[in-house]
């Protein structure tokens, strides 16, 4: 009897686990739930739609034929709503039940809004997480906008990105004292702020939104921002409410190398789960698109009965932002060595390992840094120093760059 499985989610996770699942078993059938009307897009890309560097059509992460390529009944703008582990079912918003042998929960994650008094009374207001927030934040800027986004992390910057050529004015706002504060340092986020403001984005840090009162902010320190559009672009939270009850739970799901929670038949993959970092050894909420792609790829085979261990998670964001790109990853712990010019910024983090690094403006060096902190490769195998400086093939031994090039000795 062919197995039924069931995956909550659309995004990147859901494809992984879809791709995953065919690579194993070709004909059991597989259920998609969805509470977005939308093919699978890439949610990174939506900033891009608004500054015209894409399309819907060109955001889809696969094509159109994708569903029915992989045989997959897909249930749009309808939402999960409980799930029963003993009966094996997955209730729905429209009151459909919906049985399952395999389930793979990939429900990402929600905007967090703070509860700001008189928020209420805001007209056009906004989050800036998926395509129809950004629809509706397009269809509602223009060239006399004054907007206010509350978040000076990747969320609201790039929200900030997507529509500064169609706003009057954006002022960013955050309690942190450095913008992208989770992920540079001090310098690299002065680097940051300074080409933004280059740019026309005004920001105001070290404050928080005391109260609003229809389209005036009030800030911790009295001053008084006027707007017209308000964002709320603070943070994310994992959508784990489906799990409630049924197994462990922490900030996000647990799952294990095989993307298995603890509950039996029931697999979680992407934003809402907690996997672990292996450039910290620490469980990690890790809401990157390429890890829900892999973690998901890897629920997809076992859940079909494969075996597959999803073991290179970590921390690692590749953005730009009006031209200049930044690269982070790993852990920013031990000694860092630390090169600023005119081409940018570098800083690496290492002890016996490479633990991490954040690079702004050149990145081309990005790939090696990258495969020496997922490899955890003894830097006293290797020549460090000229890594440091100018990374490539020559300052590996010989046996690393056979290994390296798949066998090929150069």
């Amino acid at each position: 009897m062919d197995v039924q499985y069931v995956i909550i989610g659309n995004s990147a996770a859901a494809i992984g686990a879809v791709e995953g699942i065919r690579r194993t078993d070709a004909r059991g059938k597989i259920i998609i739930i969805s509470d977005e009307p939308y093919h699978t897009y890439a949610r990174p890309l939506i900033s891009y739609l608004l500054l015209g560097k894409t399309t819907e059509e060109k955001m889809k992460y696969r094509g159109d034929d994708f569903y029915e390529r992989n045989h997959c009944q897909v249930y749009l703008s309808v939402r999960a709503t409980a799930i029963d582990a003993r009966e094996k079912t997955v209730s729905l918003s429209d009151g459909r039940i919906i049985s399952y042998d395999k389930l793979l929960i990939a429900t990402g994650s929600s905007p967090f809004v703070l509860p700001i008094p008189g928020a209420d009374t805001v007209e056009e207001k906004f989050t800036f997480m998926t395509l129809a927030d950004a629809k509706k934040l397009g269809e509602a800027v223009n060239q006399e906008s004054r907007v206010l986004i509350l978040g000076a992390g990747l969320i609201g910057l790039k929200c900030a990105e997507g529509i500064l050529c169609r706003a009057g004015q954006i002022t960013v706002v955050d309690l942190a004292p450095t913008v992208l504060s989770s992920i540079l340092d001090p310098e690299g986020a002065r680097m940051v702020q300074e080409h933004l403001e280059h740019n026309g984005l005004k920001f105001i840090l070290s404050q928080a939104i005391k109260s609003i009162d229809h389209n005036t902010a009030t800030l911790n320190s009295g001053e008084k921002v006027e707007f017209d559009i308000f964002v709320m672009a603070v943070g994310v939270r994992p959508n784990i409410q489906l799990f409630e009850g049924l197994g462990e739970l922490g900030r996000g799901i647990p799952v294990n190398e095989k993307s298995e929670t603890s509950c039996a038949d029931i697999y979680a993959a992407g934003d809402c789960t907690e996997s672990f970092d292996i450039s910290s050894g620490q469980r990690k909420i890790l809401a990157i698109l390429p890890n829900a792609y892999m973690q998901g790829e890897c629920a997809g085979v076992n859940m079909a009965g494969g075996a597959a261990k999803f073991t290179q998670a970590m921390p690692m964001n590749a953005i730009g932002f009006c031209g200049l790109h930044v690269m982070t990853a790993g852990t920013y712990s031990g000694e860092s060595y630390i090169v600023q010019d005119e081409n940018g910024y570098k800083k690496l983090f290492y002890g016996d390992t490479l633990n991490g690094y954040i690079l702004i403006g050149k990145i081309d060096q990005a790939g090696i840094y990258t495969n020496l902190i997922r490899d955890k490769a003894p830097l006293d195998t290797l020549d460090f120093a000229l890594i440091c400086q100018q990374p490539g093939l020559i300052a590996f031994t010989r046996e690393q760059r056979t290994e390296m090039l798949g066998g090929v000795s150069r």
